[in-house]
């Protein structure tokens, strides 16, 4: 098992411990943690196979454009989400718009995908439907809306390729199935948390439409 760890495989212990470390005492939401949760969901996405890459690839660049920030001159003003908002708006809401590779924005489009990966775990959790269904439904409700019409279609029509839920439970990488259901519950309200969180602080400032 530690080989594939260190292959990049995906382990969805990581990925609950980055969620549980991404929320402070004082409600904030730290980044390095959620990068690090996030950087793990990419691989949950890309052991599924060619059919996520759509929403994988995309994720892929933003976490990267976002450890730039974190890593850059500016660095200390992206500790947290609420920290990058402060100072993303410092300039003005007209300028921020304006950007294309704003923290704000960036996170903005991780956080859409996010819910879609919070519904489709619940989904996956609660197993009371084909997988192709849970999906389908979990996209529906988060991510479609955001899309255009031919990546939609070419969504649907993949999502009814997939997997077994018992296959998902195996790539989960925490042993029985038994397991995996536990630890997925225990994630999801982690991810929740981080969830909202994240819509509050950006409804407050009014940025969940950031072009």
């Amino acid at each position: 098992a530690m080989a594939a760890a260190a292959a990049g495989a995906f382990s969805l212990r990581e990925v609950l411990e980055a969620f549980r470390r991404c929320v402070t005492e004082q409600r904030e939401v730290l980044l390095e943690p959620y990068l690090s949760g996030w950087r793990g969901l990419i691989r949950f996405l890309q052991s599924l196979g060619t059919v996520f890459s759509f929403i994988s690839k995309d994720a892929v660049a933003k976490v990267s454009l976002l450890e730039g920030h974190c890593g850059g001159r500016q660095g200390q003003q992206y500790v947290s989400l609420q920290s990058m908002v402060r100072h993303e708006l410092a300039a003005g809401p007209a300028a921020l718009r304006a950007r294309s590779d704003s923290g704000c924005r960036t996170v903005l489009r991780l956080h859409r995908a996010l819910r879609w990966l919070q519904l489709f775990l619940e989904g996956l959790r609660s197993g009371d439907s084909r997988i192709s269904v849970v999906c389908t439904d979990a996209y529906n409700a988060s991510l479609a809306a955001y899309h255009p019409w031919i990546v939609r279609k070419a969504a649907t029509v993949a999502f009814c390729a997939l997997p077994s839920r018992d296959t998902f439970l195996e790539i989960m990488n925490v042993g029985p199935r038994e397991e995996a259901v536990a630890m997925l519950g225990e994630a999801i309200p982690y991810i929740g948390d981080v969830y909202s969180i994240t819509q509050e602080l950006f409804a407050q400032h009014k940025l969940l439409d950031l072009p």
